[in-house]
């Protein structure tokens, strides 16, 4: 469960850090023709809404950076994250949010942190708390249901 959920997490930095590479690698790879069959939601589409105070991408570098109250929504995945700074770090594949982070998801899932590393790939996240502190995670569990004959 917690690999599943934690992908969620980042999921909105990671896609909000892929439109501002999109221009970068759309000469390496042509636009594809939609597919005949509806296109589902997953933790890698949809629209995501940053707000921060200041936002900038690095094409050298390829680096997405989010300061100052950072507020990300994503909709499709029932996720809200919000931290002081968010940095999406496309060459290496990893996400950190940083300073009072916050994360929230539908359902009651909640982790709270000083700083989340989310590795992409890997699917691995790593939450720190502040010194002297710990990182608090919140997961709802749902009973299994009895069978119905």
């Amino acid at each position: 469960m917690l690999r599943f959920w934690s992908w969620r997490l980042a999921a909105p930095l990671v896609l909000a850090a892929s439109f501002a590479a999109s221009a970068a690698t759309a000469q390496q790879h042509p636009p594809v023709a939609p597919a005949a069959n509806p296109v589902m939601v997953t933790p890698t589409n949809g629209l995501v809404t940053i707000e921060s105070d200041l936002q900038k991408a690095d094409n050298s570098t390829g680096v997405v950076t989010a300061t100052g109250n950072v507020r990300i929504v994503y909709p499709d995945q029932r996720v809200v994250a919000t931290a002081r700074q968010a940095q999406y770090f496309s060459r290496e594949g990893r996400v950190v949010l940083s300073g009072d982070v916050d994360v929230l998801q539908e359902g009651g899932h909640s982790i709270r942190a000083e700083r989340l590393v989310y590795l992409v790939e890997r699917e691995r996240v790593v939450a720190e708390p502040a010194l002297g502190e710990q990182v608090v995670s919140r997961y709802r569990l749902n009973a299994p249901t009895a069978p119905q004959p």
